[in-house]
């Protein structure tokens, strides 16, 4: 029997709120617990979660004796839940006690307690040191198998190693939802360039480059070029900058990664 309650009896003073009663309930039932106000009901579920202890009789969950064991009715889960986010080494602190890193742990568990089919997750690893956050990125994974995860950070590579598919909002507005390998698809001719000037620079200096797509500014001397022709545009900034006496601090040419696409969808 998942619940059973006999002779169960609770008395408030000169009040008997649960006179002897004895009722069970087995697993797959759905039973209706009724009465009117005062009829004991909320009583006898208090003592059934160990809320109350009972003045007489016996109330068990699963066969385990609530009032002499509590926390074993509950346990398992939570147990199951402290072993999966990495929180057995701390389990004995009280919550003021723990670092952030195991704060964050804390409101991790709270949401998976009650395995919940669907998970919200903003900035899980926010405040956890390199170790923590890839034993978390293990977790996430593995709930991921059976469960829906919309997942937030604002470390794009967390977001690669973890997800298959992003969905990108700018402003309000939707400006992408779609799988990663797509979006690498969609952009896999083109190809990012940074480029760093000693002097400072307007942006209609580059603009004359030919077959650049895009100019980001990341700082007034530091630039993003997206181009579908890395080698010749590199080739052109060389000339350009020999051209105006510029000095070119660094210059470098990648493939566009999620970052990239980011950074050219909300722009």
């Amino acid at each position: 029997m998942s619940i059973e309650i006999s002779n169960l009896v609770k008395i408030y003073g000169e009040q008997k709120a649960v006179d002897n009663i004895s009722f069970q309930v087995s697993k797959g039932e759905i039973v209706g617990f009724l009465g009117p106000n005062g009829a004991g009901k909320s009583t006898t579920m208090k003592i059934l979660t160990g809320y109350l202890g009972q003045d007489e009789g016996e109330a068990k969950v699963c066969g385990i004796p609530v009032r002499e064991s509590p926390l074993d009715t509950k346990k398992a889960r939570i147990e199951a839940v402290i072993a999966l986010v990495g929180l057995t080494v701390e389990s004995n602190k009280r919550l003021g006690q723990l670092s952030k890193g195991y704060k964050q742990r804390v409101g991790l568990a709270a949401a998976l307690i009650h395995d919940p089919e669907v998970l919200i997750l903003d900035e899980p690893t926010s405040g956890l040191d390199p170790n923590q956050i890839i034993e978390i990125r293990d977790v996430i994974k593995r709930l991921g198998k059976d469960k829906t995860v919309l997942f937030s950070s604002h470390i794009l590579q967390e977001v690669e190693a973890l997800c298959d598919r992003v969905v990108i909002i700018n402003r309000g507005r939707l400006v992408a939802d779609s799988p990663i390998s797509r979006l690498r698809m969609e952009a896999s001719g083109s190809g990012t360039i940074r480029v760093a000037f000693r002097e400072t620079l307007e942006p209609a200096k580059l603009q004359a480059l030919k077959g650049v797509e895009s100019i980001l500014a990341i700082t007034d001397k530091e630039w993003e070029l997206q181009t579908k022709e890395p080698d010749e545009v590199k080739k052109q900034l060389l000339e350009l900058a020999l051209q105006n006496n510029w000095n070119i601090v660094s210059l470098q040419s990648e493939n566009r990664s999620l970052e990239a696409i980011f950074r050219s969808l909300t722009q």
